[in-house]
């Protein structure tokens, strides 16, 4: 599905469309951007309960992926979406440094206190020794001040866990690409780092490392929000190893619950204006506010009013005999299984959006993150039919190609292989994306006797041109 700009609460709406409109991008780019930097905003600062009478909890990080091919503006796009975060990150760096200065001071009086302790200890030690031992008890020193995080992009599990300790509330690990992190984890030894990314898309659990050099870091709670972008060819692959009983098929990949691969259609227009101030003013409000909610020793927990719960409900009826009924691929299913947490995540997230106090998500908060499942739904199917028949990515290139009437009435593989086109770069390939073709009554398979070695030839149906 397209992406549809009534999928964004109306106080992201303009600013979304307009990164889209200057950067002549897939509007899908900036508008996932956006919702995984607000989820990683709230974190596990609040959570909602899904269920009535249960004491359920989800927390609202969310895990997004865009897939397109080089140039089609992912990395522009994502980084005008994480701006906001960008922008609070400098300036709670500059309160930290304050406070570090302020620490550091502190710090060099308790060491100052300390010293003179020691030599009026040693100058009564013999008369007094009682007073001499209670000088040399240690001066409390003063804590470190934490520095606030919202965005980490390249660290080990071992340094996000000291990030976390001091944010317990979480971030947004962010990777421009991210299939050097999904295929370092891939790698033997590297089972821990995996198992901590796993539990961390869960967003309340606790973790403990224990290691020689470091000691033990105790974390509250392992809460990380992920995004990253992906060239196809890649994510294909990286699929294929997950269906299969690959490294990566432990439900790593569909945690990536926001993950989008649209359509590009190649037009362009040149726009050069400047950005819409109104529309990114009020965007990074939205953010501001969020990041000021006060919070105490535990999350916010939020409940669905009335009639969000019943269509919630009614959804959830709809939904679990899908997932349950055994016709789907085993790998979307698992991928599915996740909306679990993705529909009331999403109702959360926009709830905040609209008023970060309420405590109560609405049933037009529930509508739209209903919507954005079934628009979702259309991408992650699309990513696995990629990779259960990638055949059929060659076969819409190779109709592509064939609706533009480059290829004339009829072809053999050979002459498709030989023009180098991106995705039928062999005969192997070109011939199974042709018999699919067959099979849908765009071509038709046929064998020439030319008086040596016969020739398959693929005859193109006269209907195909212009045809939907």
């Amino acid at each position: 599905m397209a992406f549809d700009p009534e999928l964004m609460p109306h106080e992201l709406r303009g600013w979304v469309c307009d990164i889209a409109h200057r950067m002549q991008c897939a509007p899908d780019f900036p508008a996932v951007g956006a919702i995984a930097a607000i989820s990683s905003l709230i974190g596990a600062r609040a959570v909602i309960q899904p269920k009535a009478k249960d004491d359920w909890h989800v927390v609202p990080n969310l895990w997004a992926l865009i897939v397109g091919s080089p140039g089609v503006m992912k990395s522009p796009a994502l980084s005008e979406a994480l701006r906001p975060l960008h922008r609070l990150e400098a300036k709670f760096r500059d309160e930290y440094e304050e406070e570090r200065q302020a620490w550091e001071l502190d710090l060099k009086v308790a060491e100052m206190q300390q010293e003179a302790n020691a030599k009026e200890a040693k100058s009564v030690a013999i008369k007094d020794p009682s007073k001499a031992r209670d000088l040399l008890r240690p001066v409390d020193l003063p804590l470190c001040p934490p520095e606030r995080r919202f965005v980490v992009n390249d660290a080990t599990v071992e340094k996000l866990g000291e990030f976390m300790s001091a944010n317990p509330w979480g971030f947004l690990a962010y990777r421009d690409e991210i299939h050097g992190l999904l295929k370092g984890m891939d790698r033997e030894g590297q089972e821990g780092a995996r198992a901590f990314y796993l539990q961390a898309y869960d967003g309340n659990q606790p973790y403990t490392f224990d290691r020689i050099g470091r000691g033990t870091v105790r974390i509250e709670r392992v809460c990380l929000s992920m995004l990253g972008g992906i060239q196809p060819g890649r994510i294909q692959s990286y699929v294929r190893d997950a269906v299969s009983g690959g490294a990566g098929d432990d439900g790593l990949l569909q945690r990536f619950g926001l993950t989008v691969w649209p359509d590009i259609d190649g037009s362009f227009i040149n726009v050069d204006q400047w950005p819409d101030s109104p529309a990114r003013q009020k965007a990074h409000d939205v953010f501001e506010r969020i990041s000021a909610i006060e919070i105490g020793g535990e999350p916010r927990v939020w409940k669905f009013d009335q009639p969000a719960q019943a269509a919630f409900n009614e959804w959830r009826q709809n939904f679990e005999p899908q997932i349950r009924g055994g016709e789907l691929h085993p790998a979307l299913v698992a991928h599915l299984s996740k909306y679990r947490k993705l529909i009331p995540a999403l109702s959360l997230v926009f709830a905040m959006v609209d008023a970060p106090d309420s405590g109560v998500v609405g049933q037009e908060h529930v509508l739209r993150a209903l919507a954005w499942g079934e628009y979702l739904r259309t991408h992650a199917e699309r990513l696995y039919s990629a990779a259960v028949m990638p055949e059929t990515g060659a076969a819409k290139s190779l109709l592509t190609k064939i609706r533009s009437g480059v290829l004339g009435g009829a072809f053999t593989a050979r002459e498709v292989s030989r023009k180098c086109w991106t995705g039928l770069g062999s005969s192997d390939v070109v011939r199974k994306a042709a018999d699919l073709l067959v099979e849908y009554e765009w071509l038709r398979h046929e064998v020439v006797q030319t008086g040596g070695r016969p020739t398959e030839r693929y005859e193109i149906n006269p209907r195909v041109r212009g045809a939907e």
